[in-house]
Formats: structure tokens, C-alpha cells, sequence
């Protein structure tokens, strides 16, 4: 499979970042409101807008939702290592992963560990049958390891 991969520019002008800005606090903002904000026009700003999406620097637009709503009121951070670091048990592990709703981040990590995983679930039991029905089903995993967040100090997109 070919991968197109897309090298954002960095964005040295002001305006542009206050535009995305403005985006990150609130995406649901119209053109006009937008435009006022940052001083410029609404055809200009629209102009703007645009090119920094088809650059990539606005990945798209999305909701966020409370994760109460699905029944997931615990978060927990799991490292895993895999049992050996062979193509075949990374493209095991990372497809499964991708099936996974509860698995909401996984990261490909330095150190001891090769995964980070941030997992949103219902509760200990609902976390229990996620690690036994799912993670430890996987051959290719020799260990997991697990801290459950407390409190959310500061979470921010960007």
C-alpha cells in the first residue's frame, strides 16, 4: 500500500495563527464571527481558511463528546510490550488495536514499554473483561501494565 503523507509548512504568519486559534476554541464559529476575530474580511479569512485545509494544517472538524454519554466514566493508561518486536506481531497488535473502541489513543513509544494505550471504559469490570477478552488474547503480548487517571489536570486539543 502506498502512503501519500502530507508535510504541513510552518505557518509564520500571525493571522493564520490566530485563525487557528480561534478553530481550536471553537470550531462551530461562523466565517463572520471568525473573520472579525482575527481582522480580516469574510472573503479573505474564507480564502484563508481554505488554503489551510487543503495544506493541511486543519485536519478536519469534529465534536467532543462527553464520554458519559457511551457509559465510560474511567480512563487508564496501559503500556504493553510485545512478546518480540517482529513485523508480524506489530501489524498484529496495531490491527487489533484499530478494532478496539475502548482504546480511544495508542502510541508507539520509546523505553522498556512499545505501546501506550489511553483506554476510556465503564469501570474496573468493564476494564477486567477489555484486558482478558482483548489485550491478553494476543500472542504477540508478553506484558501489561496499567495506572488509572484520577483527575484530569489539563487536556487540550490542538
Amino acid at each position: 500500500m502506498r502512503r501519500t503523507v502530507i508535510y504541513v509548512a510552518k505557518i509564520a504568519d500571525p493571522i493564520d495563527r490566530r485563525i487557528l486559534k480561534e478553530l481550536s476554541a471553537d470550531a462551530r464559529i461562523t466565517n463572520n464571527e471568525l473573520a472579525e476575530r482575527v481582522g480580516l474580511s469574510a472573503s479573505a479569512c474564507l480564502r484563508r481558511l481554505r488554503r489551510l485545509e487543503e495544506m493541511g494544517a486543519i485536519k478536519g472538524y469534529s465534536a467532543i463528546i462527553n464520554p458519559a454519554i457511551e457509559g465510560w466514566t474511567m480512563t487508564a493508561l496501559a503500556s504493553v510490550r510485545l512478546s518480540r518486536q517482529h513485523d508480524d506481531e506489530i501489524r498484529m497488535f496495531e490491527a487489533a488495536v484499530l478494532d478496539w473502541d475502548e482504546v480511544l489513543e495508542c502510541h508507539l513509544v520509546t523505553g522498556p514499554r512499545d505501546y501506550m494505550l489511553k483506554v476510556m471504559c465503564g469501570g474496573l469490570e468493564d476494564y477486567e473483561r477489555f484486558i482478558k477478552d482483548k489485550i491478553a488474547k494476543l500472542k504477540c503480548v508478553e506484558t501489561i501494565e496499567t495506572s488509572f487517571v484520577m483527575n484530569t489536570i489539563k487536556a487540550r486539543r490542538i
